[in-house]
């Protein structure tokens, strides 16, 4: 008698992009999922940076991205299932990130970057140029 084991049939994932607000994951076998980020409140806020910024876990059997700390596994996007992160954890967050960008924003003012100075030509190499 033989038995599956459904970890190890499920697909791997082999890579990740976005289209507009859409996620895209191609898993082995060429077979894709696309899901919107709705699902994924951390992944709908995030910079198009941080969504490019992702690692496949588990031999592909999930994906994390370290700047959201989100964690998506393939399992559950064909489950259907979105995050099942709480309204108050997502607020949190998401002032944590306003926070930050503000005091990123907020050492950089004040700050002016200038043009090089055009330096003259010292006066006695021009003089001397003029009389060779």
């Amino acid at each position: 008698m033989s038995t599956l084991n459904p970890d190890l049939d499920a697909p791997k994932a082999l890579k990740v992009s976005f289209e507009g607000e859409v996620l895209h994951v191609l898993l082995e076998g060429g077979r894709q999922i696309v899901v919107p980020t709705a699902l994924f409140p951390r992944l709908r806020f995030a910079t198009k940076a941080e969504r490019r910024a992702y690692r496949l876990i588990g031999g592909g059997s999930g994906i994390h991205w370290p700047a959201l700390d989100e964690d998506i596994s393939v399992k559950g996007l064909l489950a259907k299932k979105g995050s099942a992160e709480s309204s108050h954890s997502l607020i949190q967050w998401l002032l944590k990130r306003k926070q930050a960008s503000k005091k990123e924003k907020s050492s950089v003012q004040g700050i002016q970057i200038l043009p090089p100075k055009r330096r003259a030509a010292p006066v006695g190499k021009s003089k001397l140029k003029q009389a060779v």
